[in-house]
């Protein structure tokens, strides 16, 4: 029997998710936690009934339902994902897409994502295009596990020794969630173990008595806290960790307080369209983050508010289709077991095959206008600082010796974050030509200028100013010729500063006073142009007229600093993405190998400017 409250609860979940992708709403990734609760609440209710009628479970039936009920419509979504992304991606996209798509195929994407270390709360310019299978994933392994808890629990103790198991597991979860929020926020955000608590709050509702009725002050209780979760949690937001507590709590209480809603609540929730938008929710959550991203693909930019908004209405029309022609149907009609194994595991292995054939049309080269070409990984080479080490990672807060280039009395250091580490290949370039020794000492989100920035996933301010300090110490102590600070000046700043001119002028100074006597050149670089799409992806779309929309950085420098501004390097009327053939940027943020040696004679200029390199 359906619960229209419940209905409603996954209707609100399905809704949350797709306005946070459409950037609508900043917290609406806790749908994903509303449908958790909902789900051990179900699944924990139907095996405690099962065991209580027959004093045993069909193991079989069970997953025979779930197959059936989850794997028809996740099988024809993530096909027609596949080809349909296989068409408009251009062929150096297709290798991380034909990967994304087999990982998604065997219910495993959770995990490879976290590995992968894609961030769904920081989706980069080029996001995955089945990266929120990474939910059904953590729910397909609770289901695969939960039955024999459930079972060896209740044979057990019955009852009673059930909730006690459940609520250790969740316990022990809800701990464990909270130590890899703090120490790997990917792989707690997408990880079962750290996830089985929220299910576990769900099961958890089923003890308590259903004579004892919550007072009509809980649901208005429990909205609160949905909605403080949706407007307030952003993408910065640490989770799931405490902040998780909210719209679990906020769910859990919603459901255990269903006898007590307000008519207010109760008609809301029997309204035909909150109904409807219940009964579409699995096939809504797995339609609308495709029809957002490949539109964005093809486009090569983001997608403007009524571009979203038909993006959601095609997503509305999509779910319903697939709910009355695929769903429904095949849900409710009696198929043999053996043929639902059968084509469960033929299904499997033909869309990770489908990935594997995508992965296999992959084309590593990039043609330009012009005709010439570069191989993807000349364009998204980095620093060699990446592959030996020396650029530092969240958590780690003392850098190596990292010392590039000849053996020699002087020495010039690069201080900062990736945007300075990506100066290194220029720079080694001219340490080899003008005798003099590099230190690397860069730290990833850790721009030089001494800034208090917004915290989010793995970074933390302590770390930072940890980082700075040993480094600042090294450098008195080196006693260079030069320091060469520079930093991603794009991060979000405090809500507390007016202006990102005064934030960053107030961390330059902090920085520079720090270095003042270490060196008789301390020189500050201001940040490079801006892109503000994906230029690799966008170039090889074939659409570089697209592609040059790069914004230049404002020049910022406070007194004291001798000054390098690399704008005109790389900007006149437009920054554009391509200069005299070489694509100039790696990604949508740093400039590329083969762009910083581009300019290698420009910045030999500038250091002489400022008597670091001798006149020739």
């Amino acid at each position: 029997m359906r619960i229209p409250q419940i209905q409603a609860l996954r209707a609100l979940a399905a809704v949350l998710v797709l306005l946070f992708h459409a950037n609508l709403v900043g917290g609406g990734y806790v749908g994903v936690d509303i449908f958790y609760v909902i789900s051990g609440y179900l699944i924990t209710g139907l095996l405690l009934r099962e065991l209580e009628e027959s004093k045993t479970l069909n193991f079989k039936a069970f997953y025979l339902r779930r197959i059936k009920r989850l794997l028809p419509t996740s099988f024809f979504i993530l096909m027609v994902t596949a080809l349909i992304a296989w068409y408009f991606y251009p062929g150096t996209m297709r290798a991380d897409l034909g990967r994304d798509i087999s990982a998604a195929a065997v219910y495993i994407s959770n995990f490879l994502f976290a590995f992968w270390q894609m961030d769904y709360q920081n989706l980069n310019a080029i996001p995955p295009v089945v990266i929120h299978y990474w939910s059904l994933a953590v729910e397909e392994q609770f289901y695969l596990f939960w039955p024999f808890v459930i079972y060896a629990a209740f044979k057990w103790g019955g009852r009673r020794r059930v909730f006690t198991v459940v609520a250790a597991v969740t316990v022990l979860s809800f701990v464990y969630s909270l130590y890899l929020t703090s120490n790997s926020p990917i792989w707690a955000f997408y990880s079962l173990p750290t996830r089985a608590w929220e299910l576990g709050v769900g099961a958890l509702l089923l003890a308590i008595p259903k004579k004892y009725k919550l007072s009509i002050v809980y649901p208005w209780l429990a909205l609160l806290l949905l909605l403080y979760s949706t407007f307030i949690f952003t993408d910065k937001t640490a989770f799931p960790g405490t902040a998780a507590l909210a719209p679990v709590f906020g769910t859990a209480i919603a459901i255990a307080s269903i006898n007590s809603w307000p008519r207010v609540l109760n008609f809301l929730s029997n309204l035909r369209v909150t109904q409807w938008l219940g009964e579409i929710s699995y096939p809504l959550y797995l339609w609308h983050w495709p029809l957002l991203v490949i539109p964005m693909i093809y486009f090569g930019r983001g997608l403007h508010i009524f571009e979203r908004a038909l993006a959601i209405i095609a997503t509305l029309i999509l779910a319903d289709l697939t709910h009355r022609y695929i769903e429904q149907p095949i849900r409710h009609v009696n198929i043999e077991p053996r043929k639902i194994l059968k084509t469960a595991a033929i299904a499997s292995v033909l869309s990770a095959s489908t990935g594997l054939a995508i992965y296999a049309t992959a084309n590593d080269t990039i043609t330009l206008p012009s005709g010439q070409s570069y191989k993807l990984t000349e364009v998204l080479e980095r620093p060699k600082v990446y592959d030996d080490k020396c650029h530092v990672n969240n958590g780690e807060v003392i850098s190596d010796q990292c010392t590039y280039g000849p053996e020699s009395s002087r020495k010039i250091v690069l201080f900062g974050d990736s945007h300075a580490a990506q100066w290194m290949p220029l720079l080694e370039k001219l340490a080899f030509e003008n005798d003099f020794q590099l230190i690397s000492l860069t730290k990833s989100a850790c721009p030089g200028p001494e800034v208090l920035k917004v915290e989010t996933g793995g970074y933390k301010n302590k770390d930072c100013n940890a980082w700075r300090a040993n480094s600042i110490s090294r450098i008195r102590q080196l006693h260079p010729i030069a320091v060469l600070v520079s930093g991603m000046q794009h991060f979000e700043m405090p809500s507390s500063y007016s202006s990102r001119s005064s934030w960053w002028r107030e961390g330059q100074q902090k920085t520079f006073d720090a270095l003042k006597g270490s060196s008789p050149h301390i020189i500050y670089i201001s940040d490079t142009p801006h892109p503000l799409r994906d230029i690799p992806s966008c170039i090889a779309s074939g659409r570089l007229d697209k592609c040059n929309s790069t914004e230049p950085s404002t020049a910022i420098f406070t007194p004291g600093w001798q000054q390098i501004d690399p704008t005109s390097w790389f900007c006149t009327d437009t920054c554009p993405a391509v200069i005299d053939g070489v694509i100039v940027y790696r990604d949508s943020s740093h400039i590329s190998v083969l762009g910083s040696k581009l300019v290698a004679t420009d910045m030999s200029n500038a250091l002489r400017r400022l008597g670091v390199l001798a006149s020739k």
